[in-house]
């Protein structure tokens, strides 16, 4: 395995990853970092999610910003709040010894008014939800005329949640980027489509084995149950597992909210995040997450986007979702930074045949659980 040194990456920002507990590469960074550093070019990385993918286009976006320029100089685009407020984070604490790069990140929930305030300040670099940049940009308050750095990150997740015209209409304004990068755990059909008709023919990619689009740091385990009895397992489970924290999936809103009211009345510490919440109260139970004072959330898989929350031990899988590329995402909630993980499944009957479409299409082992 190469150093971030013989990747190409300056001491100074190495001296950063220190402090921050990074101290070898992952692989998506060990092949990315290389070729995105070299050169301008457009690049496709496919790799899952909590595996680095910040660092491997943060350093090489930082990089080629010219601080000394007071214009935005890249533009980073994420599905939500949390996954862009989390980049902006990452970005500012991997600078603490570059000259200064000044980042925003704006985002829908929160009043445009502040946000048009934040921008009069220098800012090299925007990290933005789709709908929120196309306001400011209506607006007149944001030009992308500088633009030499485009990134699309969890593009896949982007299009699911119904972005993809807020995306054209984005990458259509910016035809002097020198460089627009993409990176997505899946490439559904519309991520294809994207790429063909922005990028460069000859994008250079980094493919992980698709074998590799599940995190290997995560085991998969299943215990087949009757729907009657999904709840006294996962009571069980969540027993077993002590100190340890994590995030219960549903599949709709109606179910995670019951959920989480029949684990509180069993004094399990939880609250349900689903698409019935205001930002505001949204940001509260993430808050309460991320502080430690909530031990578990019930989520459904749109509310669930962008949750990076340190430390998860586990992921239970009280519904299956409905699409494959929604199992990959969930899991990734866990075994992120390099720890490992448990995927979870209390599977009905029906659910059995998922779990064996998953293992040939996803390239992934489930043990049962007895």
């Amino acid at each position: 395995m190469a150093s971030f040194k013989q990747l190409g990456v300056s001491k100074e920002f190495i001296k950063s990853f220190k402090e921050l507990g990074i101290v070898d590469p992952t692989e998506i960074q060990e092949k990315t970092l290389p070729i995105l550093l070299d050169e301008n070019t457009d690049f496709i990385g496919q790799a899952q999610t909590g595996t680095g993918k910040t660092l491997a286009f943060g350093v090489p976006l930082l990089t080629k910003i010219n601080p000394d320029r007071k214009v935005v100089q890249a533009l980073v685009l994420s599905p939500t709040r949390e996954l862009g407020q989390q980049i902006a984070k990452q970005f500012f604490k991997f600078t603490k010894y570059t000259e200064k790069v000044f980042t925003e990140c704006v985002y829908g929930g929160e009043r445009i008014e502040i946000q048009i305030g934040r921008l009069q300040r220098p800012t090299h670099v925007i990290v933005a939800t789709p709908g929120r940049l196309l306001d400011l940009m209506q607006r007149g308050v944001i030009s992308l005329e500088n633009v030499k750095t485009v990134v699309l990150d969890e593009a896949d997740e982007m299009l699911s949640m119904g972005f993809q015209k807020d995306l054209e209409k984005i990458l259509s304004s910016i035809p002097n980027a020198q460089n627009k990068w993409l990176f997505s755990a899946t490439m559904p059909h519309g991520i294809v489509e994207i790429a063909r008709k922005y990028l460069s023919p000859i994008a250079k990619g980094v493919h992980l084995n698709k074998k590799k689009i599940v995190n290997e740091k995560i085991q998969h385990q299943y215990i087949q149950v009757l729907d009657e009895e999904k709840l006294d397992v996962l009571l069980d489970f969540l027993d077993s597992q002590k100190k340890n924290r994590g995030v219960i999936f549903c599949r709709t809103k109606k179910a995670s909210t019951k959920l989480a009211k029949q684990l509180k009345a069993k004094n399990h510490e939880t609250e349900a995040i689903n698409g019935d919440l205001t930002q505001k109260e949204r940001d509260k139970v993430m808050r309460a997450f991320q502080n430690k004072t909530l031990k578990y959330i019930v989520a459904t898989d749109l509310a669930a986007r962008g949750i990076d929350v340190q430390n998860l031990s586990f992921v239970v899988h009280y519904e299956l979702p409905d699409k494959d590329e929604y199992y990959t995402h969930r899991s990734g909630r866990t075994a992120r930074g390099g720890k490992s993980g448990l995927s979870f499944v209390i599977a009905n009957g029906k659910e059995m045949k998922q779990i064996r479409y998953y293992q040939r299409a996803l390239g992934i082992s489930f043990i049962e659980v007895k």
